[in-house]
C-alpha cells in the first residue's frame, strides 16, 4: 500500500515582522522561482484565498499569486480582467502599478494573514498595472473590479502594508478587539497558520 506524503502550508499573520518589510525584486525566473510560485497557487488554495504575497510564506520576493474570477456579466470588464482572469491561478513578478485613477470605491476586504477579520478599504477604482509572468512575458494593462482591487491588495504586502494599517479610524476601531486578540493568538503560535494536506 502506498502512502502520499502530506506536505505542511503556512501563512504568517499580523504581528510577523515579515509583514512589515519591502520585499525585495526577483533578479531571474529560476527553478527556484518556479518551485516557490507554485507553493505560492497551493498554499493560496490551501487557505482558499484569490490573492497571495510571497512575503505571506515568509520569503521577501517581489512575487505575487492571484486567483480572481471575473467580475459578474453586469460590470463592465477592463481589458486585465479580460486578459488574466482566464489565465488564472497567475503567479506574477515584479509588478508595479504605473497610475491609479482618482476615482475611488469602497469595499470590504480580508486577508489571509488577518483571518476572520473584515473592513471596507477605500481605493482606487482602477489601476494600471506592469509586471512580469514566469514566462517571461510583460504584461501592461489596466484592472478594475475585485481584480484591480486584489493587486492593490497584494501589492501593498510588498511593500510592508496589510489591509488593516487603511482602515479609517471609526473601521480601525471597530477591529481592534478582534486585531489585538489575533495578535496575542499569534505570538502564541509564532504568527504562522498551519495545514496540511
Amino acid at each position: 500500500m502506498l502512502f502520499k506524503t502530506k506536505k505542511r502550508y503556512e501563512v504568517r499573520t499580523a504581528g510577523d515582522e515579515v509583514l512589515k518589510e519591502t520585499a525585495k525584486p526577483v533578479a531571474a525566473i529560476t527553478p527556484e522561482i518556479r518551485d516557490l510560485a507554485q507553493r505560492m497557487v497551493e498554499s493560496m488554495e490551501i487557505f482558499d484565498g484569490i490573492g497571495l504575497a510571497a512575503p505571506q510564506i515568509g520569503v521577501l520576493l517581489r512575487m505575487v499569486a492571484l486567483d480572481v474570477p471575473p467580475a459578474d456579466d453586469d460590470t463592465r470588464l477592463t481589458q486585465g480582467e479580460l486578459a488574466l482572469c482566464p489565465l488564472m491561478p497567475l503567479v506574477i513578478v515584479n509588478p508595479e502599478i504605473l497610475f491609479a485613477s482618482a476615482e475611488v470605491g469602497e469595499r470590504e476586504e480580508g486577508c489571509l494573514s488577518v483571518p476572520d477579520i473584515y473592513a471596507p478599504v477605500v481605493r482606487p477604482q482602477r489601476v494600471m498595472l506592469r509586471a512580469q509572468t514566469l514566462d517571461g512575458q510583460l504584461i501592461e494593462c489596466e484592472c478594475g473590479n475585485l481584480l484591480g482591487r486584489c493587486i492593490q491588495h497584494e501589492l501593498d504586502h510588498l511593500d510592508g502594508i496589510l489591509f488593516v494599517d487603511r482602515l479609517t479610524r471609526e473601521a480601525a476601531a471597530e477591529v481592534a478587539r478582534p486585531l489585538d486578540q489575533l495578535l496575542h493568538y499569534g505570538s502564541k503560535h509564532n504568527f504562522k497558520r498551519v495545514k496540511i494536506k
